[in-house]
């Protein structure tokens, strides 16, 4: 992957665990997957690139949640990032007002449905507004302990 955005990052993944969730993908049940996607939504790793306005370090380590969301919005504003349209494209946000009955989030490694984005079962994933969703871990603290805060 490569740099996008100037709020963007590159992760190397250190650890990636497999959801309950991965699995309707895997069978077919959400829409919109295609040939080559890469799942996965939990992951954590060691930051090796940075954008110019990502508020991370090269080598850092960070837990990176599952929803992609911008910091600046209505719903991020109120801390509901599960909610932040703007990862998606307008069409995305169409299905999802049709299903859920409002806007949400892109996901990572969940169908382009969810913005298409690839998730952690990888060596290196981009990161999107990488200065709102990674938590840093801090130095000493195995991945094992924190990977599911993701």
């Amino acid at each position: 992957p490569e740099i996008v955005n100037p709020r963007d990052c590159i992760i190397k993944v250190t650890s990636t665990a497999i959801c309950g969730s991965d699995l309707h993908l895997y069978d077919g049940y959400i829409p919109t997957m295609k040939a080559g996607d890469i799942l996965g939504h939990e992951f954590m790793g060691e930051v090796v690139e940075v954008g110019a306005k990502s508020t991370l370090k090269k080598g850092q380590r960070v837990v990176v949640p599952f929803t992609i969301a911008c910091g600046s919005c209505y719903h991020c504003g109120k801390h509901q990032y599960s909610a932040c349209p703007n990862g998606l494209p307008a069409d995305n946000q169409d299905i999802a007002q049709s299903l859920y009955g409002h806007e949400m989030s892109a996901l990572f490694g969940y169908s382009h449905m969810t913005g298409g984005y690839a998730g952690g079962q990888a060596e290196y994933v981009r990161v999107p507004f990488s200065d709102v969703g990674p938590i840093v871990i801090p130095d000493g603290v195995d991945d094992d302990k924190v990977l599911f805060l993701s």
